[in-house]
Formats: C-alpha cells, structure tokens, sequence
C-alpha cells in the first residue's frame, strides 16, 4: 500500500521474500545437518534405535595376489557425514557429504610402497534414499544406503550402494567387509541392538475410555519428536508474524501512518 506524498519504500515482496528464505534456512540449520537419517527406523511394526552403533568404523578386507596384495578399506559411519583423515591429500579421500568410503590400494613389499588406486563414494547424504528391511534367519536388520554413480566420468559407471547386514546377537561383534560386488558393499555385523524383543513398539493408548491407562513395568515411552516439516511450516508462521510486526512499525515510524495504512 502507497501512502500519498510518501517516497520511496520498501515492497511488501521484497521483506517476505528475505524472511522465507531465513525461515527455510532455520528449518534446515535446525535439523542435524550430520546426520544421514535419525538412525531410528521403524520396520514391520519395530522401532530400532541404532544410535549405539554411531562413530566411525573401519573395516579391511586383504586378498593376495603375489607379488602384490590388494586391500579394500571401507570407512563408514552409520549416523553422520565422514571427516576427513588428517595427513591423507584431498584426492585420496571422499568428497564432503561421504557416509561411507571404499578406499583400495595395492601393496608390493611394505608399507612404503602402498599406492591408491581408487577412492569410491559408497553411500552419501545427497544419494542415501535409506532402505530398512527385516531379516529373519538370523534375527535382525538389513539397511541399504545409496550413493553417486562411480567413477562419474565415465559412461560406464556404476550405481554404489553400502548394504549392512546387522543380525541380532548377545554382545557386539564388529562389522566385516564380505563382499564389494557390481557396486554395492556388504557389511556384516552383529548386535543386541538389531534384536526385535528389545525394540518392539508398545501398543496405542486405549482412546474409547476402557482399559487401564497406567504404564506397566514393560512399557517403552515413546518420544514425540516434530517433524522438519511441521518445523518448517512454524518458521513460515513466525516470518509472516515478523512480516506483518515489522512492516507496521516501519510504515508508522517512517510514514506516520495509522489503521489500514499500517498493513505492509
């Protein structure tokens, strides 16, 4: 709205174009941006929390071929972004945003003479598309993360993927690298973690009035955690507010303007 005999002033548009984007960028700062997914998935009914096995693991896999050996080292972290190695150049390395890295190298005599010879992106955060599946023999959990297309200059590259096998157990075993085939990466690993009987959901409070309401011993509380989006369409609520607060004020203090005229 244009007041008579006023100047210039600033569009409406131009102040609720500046607070959407501020409001989509505390959406996104908002949220861990680490993490590749809240390594809380719920399969056939079960909630999983695998945020226990959170933290790099490095799995090493030899296979020798006199007078060289060749050595697979995949690097994964199952609940956040890869860090770089420090000491280690950038082009031995996965880029930013890497989940899990496949690093091979060749070996002819000692350590010394360790050459790279590929640095594979297996799994990362602007690919992942997470895919969670039950196992049944053994008990557990089988979990896909996808990544780019390796290598990406070349027309014959191939989809990569991390496919890890967790599979019930008493105690913690850690991951081995069975197998890198047709660009996908198993892992196996065993944990109490991927055990259903200690994940399962409790039943939906009784909303027609019968039935006790009290929580028993074996009753698991579940966190009520909004999601990014509600977060978001939240922000967009307040930056209309600011909106509509701001342009008022600016309206009056700069026009003197009063009732309708207030409104940006």
């Amino acid at each position: 709205m244009t007041l008579p005999g006023c100047s210039t002033r600033i569009p409406p548009v131009k102040i609720l174009s500046v607070l959407l984007v501020l409001s989509a960028l505390m959406g996104v700062t908002a949220q861990d941006s680490g993490s590749p997914f809240d390594c809380q998935p719920i399969v056939d009914g079960t909630k999983y929390d695998l945020t226990g096995l959170k933290g790099v693991q490095v799995v090493v896999r030899e296979q020798d071929s006199p007078p060289s050996m060749f050595i697979d080292e995949l690097r994964f972290d199952l609940c956040a972004e890869l860090q770089p190695i420090d000491g280690r150049s950038s082009e031995d390395q996965c880029p930013s945003g890497t989940v899990a890295c496949l690093t091979k190298t060749n070996r002819k005599g000692g350590e010394d003479t360790d050459r790279i010879t590929a640095v594979v992106p297996v799994a990362d955060v602007s690919s992942l598309a997470p895919e969670f599946s039950a196992l049944s023999s053994p008990e557990g959990l089988s979990i896909i993360l996808h990544g780019p297309s390796y290598p990406s200059s070349s027309a014959a590259s191939v989809p990569q993927s991390l496919k890890i096998n967790l599979a019930c157990s008493g105690s913690m075993v850690p991951p081995v690298l069975s197998s890198y085939e047709n660009g996908q990466a198993t892992v196996e690993w065993r944990s109490p973690l991927a055990c259903r009987n200690q994940q399962d959901l409790p039943p939906q409070d009784d909303t027609s009035g019968g039935g006790d309401s009290g929580e028993g011993p074996g009753d698991v509380p579940i966190e009520h955690v909004g999601s990014g989006l509600g977060f978001f369409f939240l922000m967009l609520l307040l930056a209309f507010c600011a909106y509509f607060g701001l342009g008022a004020y600016y309206n009056y203090s700069t026009y003197g303007a009063r009732g309708l005229d207030l409104i940006p």
